[in-house]
């Protein structure tokens, strides 16, 4: 200690830097968590059977709705919960007329707090993909699935169980990838527990 530093100066330097500390520590926790991939949240309905839920078709559009029943069949599933007035929808929605044309999968849509003729309209003008398009028009159903926003991508297998969830928009990449292998894991079945 130098003969000119006293406690008291010491104590008024630590309170001076004590804001910059604490400030750093947070500007630290919030770059952690805005570096992570915001398609890894995780999903407590992870290996858990779909919601009961029935969703009836949107009106004026030529599909039909469906329920928990219809994600039974043994084959695997995509639900991709969308709305017409999400932007990030309209980029992925090339990506899900190519997912369609797969034949080892069926691809459902979950449209979310959406007026119907513009969920017509949407479909309408950038093709019409899904196999059935049940109508969440108070978003319930969603929420029961865990969905924090639009569009979430959900893979069920064929037992009804939710295998894999995808937050955010598809990309090529993750089609390729990352959904890929989700539906080829999705095709075989979770050991039963022991009842």
């Amino acid at each position: 200690m130098s003969p000119t530093e006293t406690p008291e100066k010491r104590s008024r330097l630590w309170l001076m830097l004590l804001p910059v500390i604490v400030f750093a520590a947070l500007a630290a926790v919030f770059w952690k968590g805005l570096s992570g991939t915001p398609n890894e949240i995780p999903s407590a309905l992870i290996n858990k059977p779909v919601p009961d839920f029935v969703l009836n078709p949107v009106p004026g559009l030529d599909a039909p709705g469906f329920s928990d029943e219809d994600l039974k069949t043994g084959k695997v599933t995509v639900v991709n919960v969308w709305a017409s007035w999400c932007a990030p929808c309209r980029v992925e929605h090339p990506l899900l007329t190519e997912l369609a044309k797969r034949t080892d999968i069926q691809l459902f849509g979950m449209n979310y707090k959406d007026e119907p003729e513009n969920a017509v309209s949407f479909l309408g003008t950038l093709g019409q993909p899904f196999a059935a398009v049940g109508a969440d028009r108070a978003g319930r159903t969603s929420v029961d699935w865990g969905v924090y926003g639009v569009p979430e991508t959900f893979i069920v297998d064929g037992q009804g169980m939710i295998r894999y969830k995808h937050i955010g928009p598809l990309t090529a990449e993750s089609i390729a990838g990352e959904i890929a292998r989700e539906i080829e894991k999705a095709r075989t079945p979770l050991p039963q527990s022991g009842s």
